[in-house]
Order: structure tokens, then C-alpha cells, then sequence
């Protein structure tokens, strides 16, 4: 199974920082934030990556290269001017769905996460597994309902906040062109059809939205480095 990260965005609610420096590649703890995801990957796994990118991708071919450095294979989908989320992943199709595997993990660049990656397994009732986690201060009203089933709703008692961490399968795509959209609408119509399985995560997430919580994931992993030096 292959791997897609989302890193095509202008990151405009981080300028300044992002008027030079693709928000990918802003640094937490002394590291890129996608080398964070990268990382994660190969733990569970996964060997070979497909990024997409526009704002400033040349820098994070340079900085990422072929994949060698971090135990990878990455491929680029390069967009010119970025396409919204659906768009960028249907471009990227060829390069993510093969004979091998319909299936493939889809990760927003602009966050942080605890997420153990190996617990996403295709199933076979479903074209989407959505990773949703508790709610944040800064997005009380959530995103989805997780029914007793296991199943994600758009509307409920109870919302959680979709990670942007997901198993895709290319069914989801189907009949669409890169000028999709966003992918929100894609899985909220294939939840009206019972489609979308949800994932519940109790650990860490950070949405990396603003420069202040930037700073504070910087803080945070600091925080955590003298103990993940013990573990080694």
C-alpha cells in the first residue's frame, strides 16, 4: 500500500513564516513537520510515498529528494497551482492505486500526530476510513458523528474532528476530474450512502493552522526529547 501527504497548499494562516518556507516544511523541534509524517510511514510500514505540491514545491524536492534519507521511495505530483484536496489526489491516482493495492493512506501536511499508521486496514464494506479525534478548543463544533457501528455520519449528537488522516480507496474518486474540489463534499456523499468508516484516536493531534500553535508543538516536542533519547 502507498501513501499520499497533502502539501500543496499556500499555507496563507502562517504568513509570514510560509512567504518563503513551503509550511511543510516549517520546523518543530528542530525537524520538518513532514518528516514527522514521513517517519510515521515507514515505522508502519509503508515504503513508498506520493507528495503533491505548487507553493514553493521546489523546495521540498530539494529538501526530501528521492526518499533515500528517511528509508523511502517519494514520488512528486506536481501542480503548478494548487488544486483543492479531492483534485490533488485524483491527479495523483496514477501514481497511488495500482494492481497491487485499490487502497491508500491520505495525511494532511499541516498537522502532528501520535497516530499508530499501522492500524489502518482496508475493509470491505467501505471506500473510506476516517481517523477522528476529540474535539479542539479551536473547533469545538467538530466534523462528524460516530455511530455505535463504527460508521461516520455528517450530523449528530456527539461530533469529532476528522485528523486529516485516512485509508482511501480509489472507488471514492470515481467519474471525478482534478478540478474535484475540496474532498470534504466527496466524503460526505458517500457518507449518505453508508460508504465512510470512522477510526477513533485518543491520543495527541495538532492542527499546525496558526503560528502560535506552531510554537507550541515546537514546545511540546522539546519538552519530549530528553525522554525519547532514554528509550534508544
Amino acid at each position: 500500500m502507498k501513501a499520499m501527504i497533502l502539501a500543496a497548499g499556500k499555507g496563507e494562516r502562517m504568513r509570514p513564516l510560509t512567504l518563503a518556507t513551503p509550511k511543510p516544511l516549517l520546523r518543530a523541534a528542530g525537524k520538518p513537520l513532514i518528516s514527522y509524517h514521513l517517519e510515521h510511514l515507514r515505522r508502519a510500514g509503508i515504503r513508498h510515498v506520493v507528495i503533491n505540491h505548487a507553493w514553493l514545491g521546489d523546495q521540498i524536492e530539494e529538501t526530501l529528494g528521492n526518499g533515500d534519507q528517511f528509508g523511502l521511495s517519494i514520488q512528486y505530483s506536481r501542480e503548478g497551482e494548487p488544486l483543492e484536496t479531492a483534485g490533488g489526489i485524483v491527479r495523483a491516482l496514477p501514481l497511488l492505486a495500482d494492481e497491487e493495492s485499490d487502497w491508500f493512506i491520505v495525511i494532511n501536511g499541516d498537522i502532528w500526530s501520535d497516530f499508530d499508521l499501522s492500524q489502518l486496514t482496508p475493509t470491505v464494506d467501505a471506500d473510506a476510513l476516517l481517523v477522528v479525534t476529540d474535539n479542539p478548543a479551536h473547533h469545538p463544533q467538530g466534523d462528524f458523528n460516530l455511530t455505535d457501528l463504527g460508521s461516520l455520519i455528517d450530523d449528530g449528537p456527539d461530533t469529532l474532528t476528522f485528523t486529516g488522516i485516512s485509508l482511501l480507496h480509489r472507488r471514492l474518486f470515481e467519474g471525478l476530474t482534478d478540478q474535484a474540489g475540496k474532498l470534504g463534499p466527496v466524503l460526505r456523499n458517500a457518507m449518505r450512502e453508508g460508504r465512510v468508516k470512522g477510526l477513533y484516536h485518543p491520543g495527541q493531534w495538532v492542527d499546525v493552522g496558526t503560528p502560535e500553535r506552531l510554537q507550541a508543538l515546537d514546545r511540546r516536542l522539546a519538552d519530549r526529547e530528553p525522554e525519547n533519547h532514554d528509550r534508544q
